[in-house]
């Protein structure tokens, strides 16, 4: 057998994937008493260590709470971020765990893998309901024995990894399903977050159009413009399914629709809005 050519590097999520800003770029922007109450959760478990599932719908910044945890923490090693969904049932124990010298075809060094990466830091593993069956139980083992055997190797490692796991399904259905299993599932349960969807936190919705705003402005060259309030009223009445990362390409569109001119309803690329 052979590894596919190229290193094995973290799967971190590209901007194409996202939204036009990096996620390296963004803040969070929690003005909403909702959303101020979870960063004081999250302020509350960031030092424990403890493993932590963080539960959200799709482009509510699971991510940017993630990172603001481990920013948060004393851990001084890499924030590792890997997206379960990219990770290749064939090779993901390899992906994740590292391999040595020679274990594959075509392999002459060896890899520490995401986890190994993420030593003395932390792992982010968005979607984790999305990890192939067979590397959830190895993933359970190597949180609760604190080792790790690469592939290939006789002896095993010791590493120091906090893991910040995502999902925006409910795992326990994931669970009774047969999908997850169901100890790591039990291991993972002890600290959660709820992230709320962005139509919960509409005291966000204009403080965030407003820093989407500011970085595309800068990042295009183009003066900040206001939004006014026709725009501002229809901005926090849409039920925004796609939460934050909706909110940021309706922003940026506008952003370049209007010109020199104030943002109005019209240069909102929005359903119902002409």
């Amino acid at each position: 057998m052979s590894l596919p050519a190229g290193p094995l590097t973290p799967l971190t999520f590209a901007d194409s994937e996202r939204s036009p800003l990096s996620i390296r770029a963004r803040a969070l922007v929690f003005v909403d008493p909702l959303s101020q109450r979870l960063r004081q959760q999250a302020e509350g478990l960031a030092g424990n260590g403890q493993p932590l599932l963080i539960y959200g719908e799709t482009g509510t910044g699971k991510e940017l709470l993630a990172r603001y945890i481990h920013r948060h923490s004393e851990r001084s090693g890499l924030f590792v971020a890997v997206s379960c969904a990219s990770i290749s049932p064939q090779w993901g124990e390899a992906e994740l765990f590292g391999h040595v010298a020679g274990a594959f075809a075509a392999s002459p060094g060896s890899r520490a893998g995401w986890y190994g990466s993420a030593n003395g830091g932390t792992l982010y593993l968005d979607e984790i309901a999305d990890l192939p069956r067979a590397l959830q139980s190895r993933l359970l083992s190597v949180l609760e024995t604190r080792e790790v055997y690469r592939v290939g190797a006789s002896q095993a490692l010791p590493v120091d990894v906090r893991l910040l796991a995502a999902s925006s399904i409910d795992l326990a259905r994931a669970v009774a399903a047969g999908t997850f299993d169901e100890r790591l599932y039990g291991y993972l349960c002890d600290g959660q977050l709820e992230f709320p969807a962005l139509r919960q936190r509409v005291g966000d919705i204009l403080p965030l159009a407003e820093y989407f705003l500011g970085v595309h402005a800068q990042r295009l060259g183009l003066a900040v413009l206001p939004i006014s309030p026709a725009a501002q009223a229809v901005l926090e009445a849409h039920r925004w399914p796609g939460n934050t990362r909706e909110l940021e390409n309706v922003i940026h569109f506008a952003l370049l629709q209007a010109g020199a001119a104030e943002i109005t309803p019209e240069h909102l690329q929005l359903p119902g809005v002409d």
